[in-house]
């Protein structure tokens, strides 16, 4: 199955409560404008949308133990995290391109993100972020998710609206404290720290923008 990627946004609207990239956040439609790029060439050679979400937690356990080395080994760290990030958009557009989109998917993807956002603030830890501070910016990246999976099951809209801490955003906050830590290893720790600190706070207004959007989105 071949999709143009307005078919693309198309189907993508219909997997996410109706919210469509191309009247909403420029970012967001770029982004998936990459992801359908990239997914063609997988959707086909057959490529399984599992393989490629357990590809995906694999990728992402590797940068967390290549940041646990330290020095140099950031560099190749930030490289692998952001593999990553695209493989975890990658098995959704490939389950779409391949009419492959079951149920089991959806779930396996959102336990493998939560699991991803985990490995990531691992990463930052092992290089010197506080646990405390990982711990809470753990706990908002989990309440934004989990409360977007709870209005969705009450009848709502899942996506709501796309806050500044969406998963693109996570990639690349985590992406550049590895990378700045890669080329100032002397600062790496305190580097670290100011990232998980950022995304704390992104996650924190993120939350803001989304609880008044899901209100607006549930029946009465």
């Amino acid at each position: 199955m071949t999709l143009s990627r307005d078919e693309y946004f198309a189907r993508w609207s219909e997997l996410h409560g109706g919210y469509d990239p191309r009247t909403g956040s420029a970012w967001l439609s770029g982004w998936l404008t990459l992801v359908h790029a990239v997914a063609q060439p997988l959707a086909r050679r057959g490529v399984s949308p599992d393989a490629v979400t357990y590809g995906s937690l694999v990728v992402s356990a590797l940068a967390a133990a290549l940041a646990a080395l330290g020095g140099r080994w950031l560099l190749l760290a930030t490289l692998v995290l952001v593999v990553s990030g695209l493989l975890d958009n990658l098995d959704g557009a490939v389950a779409v391109l391949t009419g492959r989109t079951t149920r089991w998917g959806y779930v396996l993807d959102s336990v493998v993100d939560r699991l991803s956002d985990l490995l990531y603030l691992v990463a930052l830890v092992a290089v010197g972020a506080p646990v405390e501070l990982a711990a809470a910016c753990g706990a908002l990246v989990f309440l934004l998710e989990y409360s977007r999976a709870r209005a969705g099951n009450a009848g709502g809209d899942e996506v709501g609206t796309v806050t500044i801490a969406e998963r693109p955003t996570r990639v690349i906050v985590v992406a550049a404290a590895l990378l700045a830590g890669g080329v100032l290893p002397g600062s790496a720790g305190d580097l670290a720290t100011v990232g998980v600190a950022v995304l704390t706070a992104l996650t924190a207004v993120g939350l803001v923008q989304l609880l008044p959007a899901l209100r607006r989105s549930l029946p009465d």
